[in-house]
Order: structure tokens, then sequence, then C-alpha cells
């Protein structure tokens, strides 16, 4: 059982909880993996020297790769060793992940042990970009283990709008969930203030999901490949990190606005006397089709000299911190194109008698499909047997099947 409840976003990590039950300042750990206080936090203030280093550290990833070659979405495809398996003497495993800005990066040795979620959240993201797009042209294939979707991603589009958003949205989920399962030492359950509209009679309690945290973490790390960047006010590199940070925000939000409470009926032979709630993330496909509804909605934007984004078509709504940006329109996703990383349709498979994208003629593009016979074992005639299994024989059927040419 769910209610809805209405949590102030939490702005700042310099503050915790919502309303009444702020609690304790949002701490930063005096050391990589010393942490002075249940709530530690990744609040950076860096020393000159270290800024110094910074910029080198930034000039010199510039100069060896090009314009988004790496990206920390390889945490996905890239297993995060967990500091409980550390082996003494190794290389600090935030050297050897591929894909972190500096400041990732500073995080990273900050925060080691919330590597592996920021992996795991990485890996929601995608898995749920290629659902939300299995029917389409471009369907969020993976390409390589460092850029991960590949030169695709450097154009400013709908579909690069929304893979930046579904990412930073699995984040959040995943720290979230992580907190709540005593995984990370800087958190734990949610410190969500009781709703003013839960029965008085019900208990607010157990241990919900900390998307608080969840938030404020995913912002910072997120965002910190952006807000790196120093390109020249109203250039097309500055606009493309305004979208960016605008879509990582909408992702964010997304998690954060669907949390809602739940609860659960206590009492003798199920009378429901008792009811204990507690604050839950949303399932992450109800994340997902919220995102793409915003996909399917975003405002296409261009940068002004002062730096700001506008409007490309001002008869438009402006667009709120929950909806998606873009600044270029989608490439052609019909061919293969090495210069802007389509993968093109060709060997697709499509649907014949679909009049939507996933229908040959759309998902061909108008070259035509081939046709041909596949067998497809499934289960069949299943039984339950006492006690307590279920038992199925195999089936197998030829089926028809269309590729495009």
């Amino acid at each position: 059982m769910t209610r809805s409840t209405c949590r102030p976003l939490p702005e700042s990590l310099e503050t915790q909880g919502c309303g009444s039950s702020a609690g304790a300042p949002f701490q930063k750990p005096t050391a990589p993996g010393v942490f002075p206080g249940h709530w530690g936090g990744p609040r950076l203030r860096p020393t000159m020297p270290s800024l110094l280093l910074l910029a080198a550290a930034l000039l010199s990833s510039w100069a060896q790769l090009p314009a988004e070659a790496s990206s920390w979405w390889s945490l996905a495809v890239n297993p995060v060793q967990r500091p409980e398996v550390f082996i003494i003497g190794a290389q600090p495993v935030c050297s050897q992940l591929p894909g972190l800005s500096p400041g990732q990066r500073k995080l990273c040795q900050l925060y080691q042990e919330h590597m592996a979620y920021i992996g795991e959240g990485a890996k929601t993201g995608i898995k749920e970009c290629q659902y939300q797009f299995r029917q389409r042209r471009w369907n969020c294939s993976i390409v390589d283990n460092t850029s991960v979707f590949g030169r695709v991603m450097q154009i400013g589009s709908r579909e690069t709008a929304f893979t930046y958003a579904v990412s930073a949205a699995g984040v959040v989920n995943a720290i979230s969930r992580a907190c709540r399962e005593g995984e990370l030492s800087t958190c734990g359950c949610s410190r969500t203030a009781r709703p003013k509209d839960l029965p008085r009679d019900w208990l607010w309690g157990g241990c919900g999901d900390n998307v608080e945290y969840g938030y404020r973490f995913a912002k910072e790390f997120v965002d910190a490949r952006e807000r790196e960047k120093n390109f020249a006010k109203g250039s097309e590199e500055q606009g493309r990190v305004l979208m960016n940070l605008q879509n990582n925000e909408a992702g964010r939000r997304a998690v954060y606005k669907m949390a809602d409470v739940a609860c659960k009926c206590h009492g003798v032979s199920g009378s429901c006397s008792l009811k204990t709630c507690w604050l839950q993330l949303a399932e992450f496909r109800k994340v997902g089709d919220q995102l793409k509804e915003k996909y399917d909605s975003a405002a296409a934007m261009r940068i002004t000299r002062k730096g700001k984004l506008e409007l490309v078509n001002s008869r438009f709504n402006q667009p709120t911190p929950e909806d998606l940006v873009y600044v270029d329109p989608s490439p052609d996703y019909c061919l293969r194109n090495e210069t802007t990383g389509s993968l093109g349709t060709q060997g697709r498979l499509c649907n014949k008698t679909s009049e939507g994208m996933d229908g040959c003629e759309l998902m061909c593009c108008g070259r035509g499909y081939d046709q041909f016979k596949s067998v497809q074992v499934e289960r069949c005639h299943c039984k339950f047997h006492w006690c307590c299994f279920v038992k199925c024989r195999k089936c197998t059927e030829i089926v028809d099947q269309y590729v495009c040419k």
C-alpha cells in the first residue's frame, strides 16, 4: 500500500532531511575511509595546490582523449572491486577505473565503497534505456567498454538527453537502496519526516530508502564532470554542458519525486489493526516510463550570448527542471555512420504487421527486409506436483522472423 507524501527537494549537500527533521550537517570525511559522523558527504573544498593539480590533470586528459571519449558509464561494464576484497599493496581502485573525471576520481578516493553501487546504478540506467528504446532505430546499444555508447553521445540529441537522465536516475536509485540495506558507512535509513496526512494511529518507522542522500550524492558525482569544464560563455560547448546538467537533474528528480510512502498491515488474521509506513522508491520501470514521456516532449534549446539556454521556438512552454532538453537534431539512425556513431538498422529484427517504429517499413527505413524461419523452444504443459515443484515440458515452434536489409 502506498500513500502520497510531500517532500521538499534537497537543494544542498549542506543539510540533511526535510522539514523539521533536518538533522545534522552533511559533513565531509577527514580522510578516505574516515567518517566523523553518521552523515558524511562529498562536499569538497579543495585548496589552491589541489586546484592546480586538478587543472593539470584535466588539461592532460583533454589532450589525450577526444571529447566524451570515456564516461563514468563504463562502471556498468567494468566490474568495480568492493572495498572488502582489496588486496594489500595493489594499485588504488580509483586509479584503475576508466572514465572518471578528476573530480569524480577525487570523490572515488573519499567514497570508495560507493563506487560499486554507482556502477550498479549505471547498469540499471543502461538496461532501462535498452528496454525503452528496444523498438526504436537507435536502441541504446553498447559499442565499447570505455565510452559505452560511442560517438553518438557527442551529439546533443533527444536520445543523448534521455541517456543522461536515466543513468543519473539509476545512481540515485542504487545509492538510496544501498543506504537502506546498510551497505554504506555514511548513510542509513531514510530520515524523511512523517507525512502530515498520515493517520495518527499509523506508525512511521521501518527502514525507508534514503532518497535524500541518494539524490545529493548523485548530484555531486554525476555533475562533477560537467562542472569541471570551463568553456567560453555562449559557446556551443557551454550549451552542451548546460544541457547535460539539466537532463541529469531531470533524472534525479524523477526518482526523488516518485518515491512514495509504503505501508504494511499488522494484526491478528490480517485484521490490519495497525500499520507501519516508510518511504520507498518507485519501481525503476515507472521511472523509465516517465522519462520516456519526457523524451517524447523534450524541448529544443539553443545557447544565448549570455550563456543561458533558451527555447528555439518561443511559442512552447519554458521547460521545468523535470523536463528533458536537447540542442542538436537527432542523426540519421537508418544507416551506419562512423562520424555520428550511428550503427544503422541493418540486421535488426522488425515486426511485419506493425505500423509503429518497430514495423519493418519504419525500422528498415524503406530498404526492405528478409524473411527467415527460426525454431523457438518454450516451456509448456506445466503441472504443479505436491510438494512443491512445477514440472513442464519443452515445446518447439517454427516461427517466421524478419530482419532489415
